[in-house]
């Protein structure tokens, strides 16, 4: 690809009305807000159940977690609570509508996602690119709609990323109501670091085109830059908080965490069709970017096939960036300004009458690859005080159970030694011996087919006494004699 410069589309007059892109985008917020209302594997995810855990504790004691008050482990170490607004609107929304009223807010978040990024696709594409465009968009989002804060914060990356965008077309500043955006975002994920790092692309862009005379890119630039990094600190966390997602991510062992893992593609995915579609598109209509743009493109692409967690973020990124170049290609006139009055009203009467549906029949959770609610259920009295040593994505549920689990999804707050001692015990033999002594561990709570439940069934001292599709218990047989 060859640089190029953004494309100088000659304006016309919005509609006072959607057009019928504007219906595809309400088709498209329609649709998302409708999967994640009903479709089950939204809520298969043990690292709900602890957000809830943590944002009822906040709610409860009106204070933000700073220390570990949930495992038997690391009880009274420092844990950096970075999502404690998402984790206390999770909580709120259970406390107010029930699961699903936590479906709700996040099916609300996605939408609101889509409805942004529509919005922007609209400006330059026709009706039947922004319909196909949202869906391959969907469908990259679709692994990661699940109920936990990064849903909640992927509106602010889509609306930060758009006035990036605006400010750029107009060869202005972004506003000042950014560095409330940051914020807002700083206290609810982590992904906030991203939002900088997009910022100083954008401002260098800026800076790059004024060379001749860059001090009024800089007097713009600067304030509502560094507006927005102070922002970031504002948290309960400080400067510290800064550091954290640097910290997370270089992590020696987040390959062991499956949405960690590098992207996969033994077999078709709706990763590898969004990108060979988007390929083909551009390579067949000479599609050309801006370099530093083409660059961030490229570092997200680079993100998303190292850590299956990121494709998300390029899935709203890159149809943002992406689709001025496809205008230009394809000859379109830009849309100076999309009216969404309209849009925003079809919606809310569609979504209404979704919740309505979710209502008549409420969620109830029960026992899934997340809810070992049954191996709970009948554990032998007492047996839920005493240390377990429990399979990583039971954890969650454990911790919502007012049981103190050996590890959970916190995997920043444990790090790297202790997590590789809990991986090499779950591969059993003397590693395990010496985790079940050093934490002196009365039962285990393991997913079901996993192989070390064949080692606990013949350990001498031990007995099994659950099982069912999901999860099996083992327990310490003087534990069940009332024996310390």
């Amino acid at each position: 690809m060859v640089a190029a410069s953004l494309p100088t589309a000659r304006p016309r007059l919005a509609l006072s009305r959607p057009d019928a892109a504007g219906w595809m985008q309400v088709l498209a917020m329609a649709a998302i807000f409708a999967v994640v209302l009903f479709a089950p594997p939204v809520l298969l995810d043990g690292d709900t159940y602890w957000h809830l855990a943590a944002g009822d504790w906040m709610i409860d004691h009106r204070r933000v977690l700073a220390v570990d008050v949930f495992s038997h482990t690391y009880a009274g170490r420092p844990w950096l609570s970075h999502e404690w607004l998402s984790e206390v609107a999770m909580a709120g929304a259970v406390r107010a509508g029930g699961w699903s009223g936590l479906l709700v807010l996040c099916g609300l978040a996605a939408a609101a996602t889509l409805g942004v990024v529509g919005s922007r696709l609209r400006q330059f594409l026709s009706p039947v690119a922004v319909l196909v465009a949202l869906v391959l968009v969907m469908g990259l989002m679709a692994p990661s709609l699940l109920t936990r804060p990064h849903l909640i914060a992927l509106p602010l990356l889509a609306a930060w990323t758009v006035e990036l965008l605006r400010a750029r077309d107009a060869g202005v500043a972004p506003r000042l109501f950014m560095p409330l955006l940051m914020l807002l975002w700083a206290n609810l994920h982590a992904s906030y670091a991203l939002g900088a790092a997009v910022m100083g692309v954008f401002a260098l862009e800026a800076l790059v085109e004024g060379r001749r005379d860059p001090w009024p890119v800089i007097r713009a630039w600067a304030p509502v830059g560094l507006l927005s990094l102070f922002a970031a600190m504002l948290t309960p966390h400080g400067p510290a908080g800064l550091l954290f997602p640097f910290q997370t991510s270089t992590m020696a062992t987040l390959n062991a965490i499956t949405e960690w893992r590098p992207a996969d593609f033994a077999k078709p995915s709706p990763f590898e069709l969004t990108l060979l579609a988007t390929l083909f598109v551009c390579l067949r209509n000479g599609v050309r970017l801006p370099v530093l743009r083409l660059v961030l493109l490229l570092l997200l692409l680079h993100m998303g096939l190292q850590h299956a967690r990121h494709q998300i973020v390029l899935a709203v990124v890159a149809p943002l960036i992406l689709a001025p170049a496809l205008a230009e290609a394809w000859g379109r006139e830009r849309i100076v300004e999309v009216r969404s009055r309209a849009v925003v009203l079809a919606f809310a009467v569609l979504a209404v009458g979704l919740v309505a549906a979710r209502y008549v029949k409420p969620v109830e959770r029960r026992d899934d690859a997340a809810t070992p609610a049954s191996a709970l259920a009948h554990l032998p009295p007492g047996l839920a005080e005493r240390p377990v040593f429990n399979a990583y994505r039971f954890g969650g549920y454990l911790i919502y159970r007012d049981v103190r689990p050996f590890i959970d999804g916190r995997a920043d707050m444990y790090g790297d030694g202790f997590f590789t001692a809990y991986l090499k015990a779950r591969e059993g033999g003397p590693a395990l011996d010496r985790s079940l002594a050093r934490y002196k561990v009365d039962w285990t709570l393991l997913e079901a087919g996993e192989p070390l439940i064949r080692e606990m069934d013949a350990k001498p001292g031990w007995r099994r006494v659950w099982s069912d599709r999901y999860a099996v218990v083992h327990v310490r047989t003087a534990a069940l004699d009332g024996r310390p």
